[in-house]
């Protein structure tokens, strides 16, 4: 048994999962990222507490906790460097977490700990697997040979912070033309909000009074329903996502290339372009093809990865 711990900016999440990465008992508890980090990790060690009773085993029934943290993780010293959504610099989390509950514990950024759950529930058995999630920014992983790439510093695979226009709109990292500016779901409002104002006509208008203003939904519901406007926002966004699943194709070419965030429920209306562009400007003609999918675990991906991460 294992406890994975997804420490998000609104709520921590915690679960019991086997060593198969099923989640047996699962517990959440709002994060409240204003207070001092140390009354965090102490939520955080309550937590798993509450979810091995709630699962019915002792902690010393648990062979070790893994946590996915926002921020610049040293993994090897179990230390968060830097973390902006919740404020910490060089926090020693594992020691502060071993002070509450005296067993192993594995830190890894709560990105990669996603894309470990998604690679255990979509890819376990592929030796590269490159995971990419679409929400208010753009995250993701890279697992090679079934391990966490973490580049040298831990500071690796930051997928959103690449760029895919030269020069172009301002990221919130503060650099320009990052895949994140033009694919997350926040550039989607973004873009969809420019499209209303030069169509005022639009469905998109009426939609957005009747469900209380523009989210990620509003260019795909009304394209659904055959709006022009609608139809452009939804198709050039998803042709800038196409275009960063292409660039991380063509440099690690993995197995299985993994789309999650709630807008990959859209199943292949979201996928199928994204698959017809990559295969389109893919630089290896010859060898077997990216699989291209979409995420299983959504929600609990942190929580699966973290565990699986902390056991391996």
């Amino acid at each position: 048994m294992y406890i994975g711990i997804d420490l998000g900016g609104t709520n921590i999440a915690a679960g019991l999962v086997d060593e198969n990465g099923k989640i047996l008992y699962s517990e959440s508890a709002p994060t409240l990222k204003e207070r001092h980090y140390t009354e965090i990790i102490a939520d955080m060690a309550k937590l798993a507490k509450k979810v091995a009773d709630g699962g019915g085993v002792r902690l010393s029934d648990i062979k070790a906790v893994g946590i996915g943290s926002p921020g610049t993780i040293d993994n090897a010293e179990g230390r968060v460097v830097y973390s902006n959504n919740i404020v910490m610099h060089n926090v020693p989390m594992a020691e502060i977490f071993q002070k509450y509950i005296d067993l192993p514990v594995n830190i890894e950024n709560d990105a990669n700990a996603a894309a470990y759950g998604e690679y255990y529930a979509c890819g376990e058995k592929c030796p590269s697997f490159v995971f990419m999630t679409l929400g208010t920014g753009v995250g993701g992983g890279i697992i090679i040979d079934g391990k966490i790439y973490r580049g040298f510093n831990g500071a690796g695979a930051e997928i959103g912070h690449a760029s895919i226009v030269h020069n172009g709109k301002l990221c919130t990292c503060g650099k320009r033309g990052c895949l994140e500016a033009y694919a997350s779901v926040s550039a989607l409002i973004s873009q969809t909000k420019e499209k209303m104002k030069k169509c005022p006509d639009s469905l998109m208008n009426k939609y957005a009074e009747e469900n209380g203003g523009v989210s990620g939904k509003t260019a795909f519901d009304c394209a659904d329903s055959g709006d022009n406007a609608a139809v452009e926002v939804r198709d050039k966004y998803i042709m800038y996502v196409a275009e960063g699943v292409s660039n991380l194709i063509n440099i690690f070419q993995p197995e299985l290339f993994v789309i999650g965030g709630g807008i990959s429920r859209r199943g292949d209306v979201l996928l199928d372009p994204i698959r017809k562009y990559a295969a389109a400007n893919d630089f290896n003609k010859y060898m077997p093809k990216t699989k291209i999918r979409a995420a299983k675990l959504f929600g609990d991906a942190g929580i699966v990865g973290a565990a699986m991460a902390a056991a391996n």
